[in-house]
């Protein structure tokens, strides 16, 4: 119908004017994985459009490389901050349906999917139902009584709502009970106002 092509092309020119810088004919930019053990891929400067179609083009290439090479070995670990925005718990959309993909068959291909959200009430079912391992920290009243929190005692979850930050609560299957665990600082400076002025001196100084 008229109505859809003119929709259709709206959308695309729209996508055009924000993706231009991205997508482009000519010399491919691919990001070779290869060459490092680790490669960070910074989007949050991206408008909405452009970090979902660099986030779904990246999985497609990596599950890709994986069912065409029929190898597990070795792994390839995703690692997806804002899961929620990705794979919603409501809707529909190629790139939600990429994630279920890979949370219901990527372990058996060598592909592991990390997510991290704020509230895992916002992401879909299909995704917390193949997760193997679950972390959760400090968590609303509200949010603790959700039904995706079932996997810890009732004890938990009242201890979840006074967690303090650094502490977290840990579910994996090797242990049949989730485990309340605290992660040590870090060594060494996370913000700027915990630099040291006295950047010089002995750091074992008052040990």
């Amino acid at each position: 119908m008229p109505g859809t092509i003119g929709a259709f092309m709206r959308r695309l020119h729209h996508g055009a004017a924000i993706l231009g810088h991205v997508v482009r004919a000519g010399e491919s930019h691919r990001i070779d994985r290869r060459q490092a053990s680790v490669t960070v891929v910074a989007i949050q400067s991206l408008p909405e459009l452009a970090q979902r179609f660099v986030v779904g083009a990246l999985l497609a290439e990596t599950f890709q490389e994986k069912e065409e090479s029929g190898q597990r070995l070795p792994l390839s670990v995703v690692v997806l901050d804002e899961l929620n925005k990705y794979a919603p718990r409501e809707g529909q959309g190629p790139l939600k349906d990429m994630l279920v993909d890979i949370a219901q068959r990527g372990r058996s291909l060598g592909v592991l999917l990390v997510g991290a959200q704020q509230t895992a009430s916002r992401v879909a079912p299909e995704v917390l139902e193949n997760a193997s391992i679950r972390i959760s920290g400090r968590l609303d009243a509200a949010e603790a009584e959700r039904a995706e929190y079932g996997w810890m005692l009732p004890s938990t979850r009242a201890r979840a709502r006074l967690l303090k930050p650094g502490t977290m609560v840990v579910s994996q299957p090797a242990i049949p009970v989730p485990l309340v665990v605290t992660f040590p600082f870090p060594p060494w400076a996370t913000r700027k106002e915990e630099v040291a002025t006295d950047a010089g001196g002995d750091p074992f100084r008052g040990l």
